[in-house]
């Protein structure tokens, strides 16, 4: 698919996007990274007990990326090895916390609604950057939309953007992130998890 198809694709993908909370309680949160080795991506997910933060269970894949990396449209480069460690899980996570945003996007459809849409499950978006909107009184703003919060974990650190990505609110999804917390640990600790055993994998002699 072309570029503009693929950004028509993600505007259709937009409107099925609920943001209410599409669960009861939340016991375990997931926390999804990705890293690069050479044209491959390597996906962690990591499943923690929401209280206790101890993990619960680790997958990983790996596939080649589909498309060169292309501001905006991160999703179709890093879902396969995504969607296929999540896949690997025999505890799915109510809630998964996704390393990019959610509604914070051009299209509203970042890395984290797609995701999310695609494996029918709450996902936020957590990212380190905003690629779009402006900050008003620690909210995100896309005009006057109201897509997600600046959140800042640790004093003198850069903050975090947090958006919903599916199936849950905007109030829900930052207090799931807040909650997450570890310290001394700047990301969620299901996220911080998933970003490190990543890493790790990069480390590993490969077959």
């Amino acid at each position: 698919m072309k570029i503009d198809e693929l950004k028509q694709e993600q505007l259709k993908l937009s409107q099925k996007i609920i943001l209410k909370d599409n669960f009861k309680k939340i016991q375990t949160i997931g926390g999804i990274d990705q890293v690069y080795q050479g044209p491959e991506v390597i996906s962690c997910v990591v499943v923690c007990d929401a209280k206790t933060m101890k993990i619960i269970e680790k997958q990983t894949a790996k596939a080649k990326a589909p498309i060169p990396y292309i501001p905006g449209l991160l999703a179709y480069r890093e879902m396969p090895a995504a969607i296929e460690a999540y896949n690997k899980l025999e505890t799915k996570p109510d809630v998964l916390i996704v390393d990019g945003h959610g509604i914070a996007h051009p299209r509203r459809l970042g890395f984290a609604s797609h995701l999310g849409l695609a494996l029918n499950t709450p996902a936020i978006g957590l990212a380190g950057s905003l690629v779009i909107g402006k900050v008003e009184k620690g909210k995100i703003f896309i005009e006057k939309e109201m897509v997600g919060f600046e959140f800042r974990s640790k004093e003198h650190a850069r903050p975090l953007y947090v958006s919903p990505g599916h199936l849950i609110s905007l109030g829900t999804a930052l207090k799931v992130v807040a909650d997450s917390i570890k310290p001394p640990h700047k990301l969620p600790e299901p996220l911080h998890l998933a970003h490190k055993f990543a890493k790790k994998e990069l480390k590993l002699p490969q077959p």
